[in-house]
């Protein structure tokens, strides 16, 4: 035994890196609630949700790496995120007035377009499954789908 974690499969780390989008949409959303800071809120996480079981499911590992970076780049690039949001929203609706959960999606994955290395077509599918696991019955997954573009083109606009 060298100590080295077992290999990762290409499917679980998608699955890791999906899970590390989720987390860091939650992650968000409590920080702004409960005015924690970021390393706060992301030891709580690594410590207490990755993996954790709750009513008998258990929770994907997050893969770390992708989360922290999430996290960090969000905040770091927070100004600058909102600002993009605010131009794909509906002039009437600054994302002051969006639902806390939808602030926080749309700051983790424009901290991705940003900052992130996955296209933004992957980040975009991604987090309208994020959306769609939030509001099952609601139009938010089309309202994302549509906010999440209008970003990635400014964001990337050479990935269109």
């Amino acid at each position: 035994m060298t100590g080295e974690a077992p290999a990762v499969s290409g499917n679980q780390k998608r699955k890791m890196r999906s899970a590390a989008r989720l987390y860091a949409v939650q992650a968000l959303f409590q920080m702004e609630a409960s005015g924690q800071s970021v390393e706060k809120v992301i030891v709580e996480f690594e410590d207490h949700r990755f993996g954790a079981v709750y009513e008998g499911d258990e929770m994907l590992e997050g893969d770390q790496k992708h989360f922290r970076k999430t996290m960090r780049d969000a905040v770091n690039w927070q100004a600058k995120i909102d600002q993009m949001t605010d131009r794909a929203l509906v002039a009437k609706w600054p994302i002051a007035r969006i639902d806390p959960t939808l602030r926080a999606l749309f700051r983790a994955a424009g901290a991705e377009m940003v900052e992130g290395e996955a296209p933004p077509k992957v980040v975009i599918v991604e987090y309208v499954d994020i959306a769609k696991a939030f509001f099952p019955d609601g139009k938010e997954s089309k309202f994302v789908n549509a906010v999440l573009d209008h970003m990635a083109r400014e964001a990337k606009p050479e990935a269109f």
